[in-house]
């Protein structure tokens, strides 16, 4: 247990944030789920909007700190790929 009053202050902010960035990162999977879902489902329209509300959720992760830059864009291509696919398939 810290004795300092500056490491008990640090302690508390980390719990806070530590609290906060969890429920970022579960925010982004699940947006990520609703797409796969609509992905395995086969439903295009489905997926494109599930999509087009994660694509921002996964950005926001990344200026929020929770998520590297390029694992979101590697993620957002994949998710944008698999998406266009249904849209071929659908046609």
């Amino acid at each position: 247990m810290a004795h300092h009053k500056s490491a008990q202050k640090r302690i508390r902010q980390t719990a806070k944030r530590t609290l906060r960035n969890r429920s970022r990162v579960s925010r982004v999977r699940t947006f990520v789920r609703k797409v796969e879902d609509a992905i395995a489902s086969g439903n295009y329209e489905q997926a494109r909007e599930a999509f087009s509300a994660a694509e921002p959720e996964m950005r926001r992760g990344v200026s929020k700190g929770v998520l590297p830059l390029n694992t979101a864009s590697r993620k957002i291509s994949r998710l944008s790929r698999r998406v266009k696919s249904l849209a071929v398939a659908a046609s």
